[in-house]
């Protein structure tokens, strides 16, 4: 497992302070994560042997700073919290790779300040919305119908770990805190309809860009990849085979081996 290290980044006028994990030598790339909080895991540190990886947690989901996200009324505040932290952390045109909610928020961010990533790597995002194709709502499902959602195959090993609880009790209690509100901090900027009006902006991104989406996705159907493609001149599509809502889990060695070649970092 790669040395991660945490950096403090003050934003919004100091009323913010993203807490960002760091690893790895090399190339910047930031890693934006999904909706329910930051996880570093086997595909971050394959990354962090090519690249210096810089993960910024979502405000709120720091442990020991639940009530920042109050700081951001919509997501146009996140937006550019997110681009001032980037440019405080002195990144020149870092490759920009976010997964599902981090998806949306990396597109986001390469909408509005067209310039800022090198290239973009979008995996399963959400954001878009097509009435015959509905994004689930999964901050309304039960826990238990979560694994299904999100792999392809829920009984695999990382998805069991995933959805591992610790065997302590109050350790278990805050573990499931954490997750609900890590899920409702994100959902802030998401529900009711997971459209912000992303498919009017995705026209401004310049960035080379790679659309990964596992070919068995339950919660945002893969139909989404070719409506985020149609809409970012240039761009390509991935699909993942044997693996769902998060490939980089489900199908480590084809998503990364993707996203690699799609980053020109192979030989490196």
């Amino acid at each position: 497992m790669s040395s991660i290290q945490y950096v403090q980044v003050k934003a919004w006028s100091d009323r913010i302070t993203l807490r960002v994990r760091v690893a790895g030598q090399g190339p910047a790339l930031v890693y934006l994560h999904s909706a329910a909080g930051p996880l570093w895991d086997d595909f971050l540190d394959r990354l962090a042997e090519h690249y210096t990886v810089y993960a910024p947690e979502f405000p709120g989901t720091t442990p020991d700073d639940p009530y920042a996200v109050k700081h951001l009324d919509d997501l146009h505040d996140v937006v550019l919290v997110y681009e001032e932290v980037i440019r405080k952390l002195g990144l020149e045109r870092p490759v920009l790779l976010g997964q599902s909610f981090g998806g949306m928020l990396a597109a986001e961010l390469a909408s509005v300040f067209p310039q800022l990533p090198s290239r973009l790597v979008l995996c399963n995002a959400i954001g878009l919305w097509r009435d015959d194709a509905p994004v689930v709502n999964w901050n309304e499902l039960p826990a238990q119908q979560m694994p299904a959602l999100l792999f392809h195959d829920p009984s695999c090993a990382v998805a069991r770990k995933m959805f591992e609880l610790p065997e302590d009790l109050d350790a278990r209690v805050t573990a499931m805190a954490a997750g609900v509100w890590a899920l409702g901090c994100t959902g802030k900027f998401v529900w009711p309809i997971a459209d912000r009006g992303l498919r009017k902006r995705l026209h401004r991104i310049e960035a080379p860009t790679l659309i990964v989406w596992g070919e068995h996705d339950r919660l945002v159907a893969p139909v989404y990849a070719d409506e985020f493609a149609s809409a970012i001149c240039g761009s390509q599509v991935c699909s993942i085979a044997a693996a769902g809502h998060i490939p980089q889990m489900e199908n480590l060695e084809a998503t990364l081996a993707a996203t690699l070649d799609f980053l020109g970092a192979k030989g490196r």
